[in-house]
């Protein structure tokens, strides 16, 4: 992940930034529903479009790795469509990072090239999880858990996680290092 410089710090600060505007704390777990709410931006599932509509039973049915969330675009507006198919904190992880492209300004982009295979921009889909991970996972919580306020499976429940973004949050905050390091050097 090479980000522009500066970036990680002002990806940071909007997520504070959009939890103060949602009344939550660091601490909080927040809910990618009420975000999107608060930004206008809709989001339907794939349930929501399955009306007996093959392509869509196959997203749904065909494993996790098929299809997690898009954003979809009418002109300016902004329709999050995800796999509700996935786990509560998986669904959380794509729901923030679509909103995080949102939040980003992160403008259209074909989903398709021209030989219809997936068209993928590295840099934006980078942009957006990591803001995702600061908007569920802000760095003074990951430093918490680090601390042992909470264990991994705690705070994947309480934060409304998978184990997964919690150990990203970990890695890319350097908590338990950070840690570490401030023990030792008490010691």
């Amino acid at each position: 992940m090479g980000f522009r410089r500066g970036f990680k710090t002002e990806a940071n600060n909007t997520a504070l930034e959009t939890r103060q505007e949602l009344q939550l704390g660091p601490f909080d777990p927040l809910d990618p529903l009420v975000l999107a709410g608060y930004l206008e931006i809709p989001v339907l599932t794939l349930s929501d479009l399955a009306q007996d509509h093959s392509a869509i039973g196959y997203l749904l049915d065909g494993g996790s790795e098929v299809f997690s969330a898009a954003t979809v675009f009418y002109g300016t507006e902004r329709t999050i469509v995800h796999n509700d198919a996935h786990s509560p904190g998986r669904q959380n992880s794509n729901l923030a990072h679509e909103l995080a492209h949102g939040l980003l300004l992160h403008p259209p982009t074909p989903a398709l090239d021209d030989r219809g295979c997936r068209e993928w921009n590295q840099s934006i889909e980078d942009e957006a999880g990591w803001l995702a991970g600061a908007l569920l996972v802000p760095e003074a919580a990951a430093i918490a858990i680090a601390r042992g306020k909470w264990t991994r499976d705690e705070a994947a429940a309480h934060f409304g996680v998978s184990n997964q973004m919690i150990q990203y949050r970990l890695n890319a905050t350097g908590a338990l290092l950070r840690v570490a390091r401030a023990r030792a050097s008490r010691r």
